[in-house]
């Protein structure tokens, strides 16, 4: 099978088209046929090792990618929810690929009636939106939340998901972007080339933070108290590495990275969290029903073929993506 490889980490770091051997089954795992697979940031950011090495330390030469969508080839003995044939997507490492194994809780079945693409685009940033806003924010109806770069991946997934749980959303984009991030449902729309958000906004509820830097400290002084910053793009913290089941040495040195952090927080009487995104089968299922009921659409920008991947992740490092980009597999 072809797939896209990574063999060294940092500035030479590659993404090449191999040919490679394809993965067998273990007895709890079902082996996908990838039709479409989605660029995210991690991608490239691991691919240029520094920090994420202490949590994403492939060993070179790795499989890219992160979450696809495909169908089912072949099932392990110990398979119940899933049957050969049966369309799905999921979240696992190793997507730039033709085929991958999974188990069944990395992955469910595909929304009716998106597309492979369509469905690719979905698992990641459904994921961290479902987690961040629903089980680290604990967001509910009538509270505020701002969501930085709503025109992004994540950020036009987010959006739709807090006014599913009844939020009230300010959002930052460019003025290029108002109509989009206001038809996904955003109440308050700041054009971030013109106007600082913490000139408007006050007494918040909860910040989803993608952006990281001067942005992350910002958000506090927005929020209200015993508010949340619930961030992707800042800095991981002791909990993180506890979360992740890391040396202890990894939780020390986390815990002093992210010290400036926690000060700014507890100056504003608010917290902060770092999530990374995990696998669940049972969200996912949650997140079809809802774009199965058109609550929650996706938002795609562009599509490469296999063979650009390369061209995919130097596009989305630019940091201008509108949604999601998506890499064409199989046809």
């Amino acid at each position: 099978m072809r797939a896209i490889i990574n063999k060294k980490y940092g500035k030479h770091a590659k993404a090449e088209l191999k040919e490679i051997k394809r993965p067998k089954i273990k007895d709890n795992q079902v082996l996908i046929k990838i039709h479409a697979a989605s660029v995210n940031p991690v991608d490239f950011k691991i691919a240029q090792g520094g920090k994420m090495r202490l949590f994403f330390n492939y060993k070179t030469p790795y499989i890219m990618g992160h979450d696809f969508a495909g169908e089912i080839v072949e099932v392990g003995k110990h398979i119940s929810a899933f049957q050969v044939g049966d369309n799905v997507y999921g979240l696992k490492a190793g997507a730039f690929a033709e085929y991958i194994t999974a188990t069944q809780n990395q992955i469910a079945a595909m929304p009716n009636h998106l597309s492979y693409e369509e469905a690719a685009s979905i698992p990641m940033a459904g994921l961290t939106s479902y987690q961040a806003l629903n089980d680290v924010m604990h967001l509910t109806k009538d509270q505020k939340v701002l969501i930085q770069a709503g025109s992004g991946g994540v950020g036009s997934f987010a959006i739709q998901f807090a006014k599913v749980l009844g939020a009230y959303v300010a959002t930052t984009t460019s003025s290029k972007n108002r109509e989009l991030v206001k038809d996904l449902g955003a109440d308050n729309i700041i054009d971030y080339r013109r106007q600082n958000f913490t000139d408007s906004l006050t007494n918040y509820d909860g910040v989803f933070d993608t952006l990281g830097g001067e942005n992350l400290f910002s958000a506090f002084k927005i929020l209200k108290p015993l508010g949340k910053v619930v961030s992707i793009s800042g800095i991981p913290d002791a909990q993180t590495a506890k979360d992740l089941k890391l040396s202890l040495w990894k939780r020390f040195l986390l815990k002093f990275a992210a010290r400036k952090v926690h000060r700014a927080a507890r100056q504003h009487h608010a917290s902060y969290h770092f999530i990374f995104t995990r696998d669940s089968r049972s969200q996912l299922n949650k997140i079809r029903q809802l774009i199965e009921s058109g609550k929650i659409k996706p938002v795609l920008d562009l599509t490469f073929d296999f063979e650009e991947t390369d061209k995919a992740l130097e596009y989305i490092q630019q940091g201008h993506a509108t949604g999601k980009v998506v890499i064409r597999i199989s046809r």
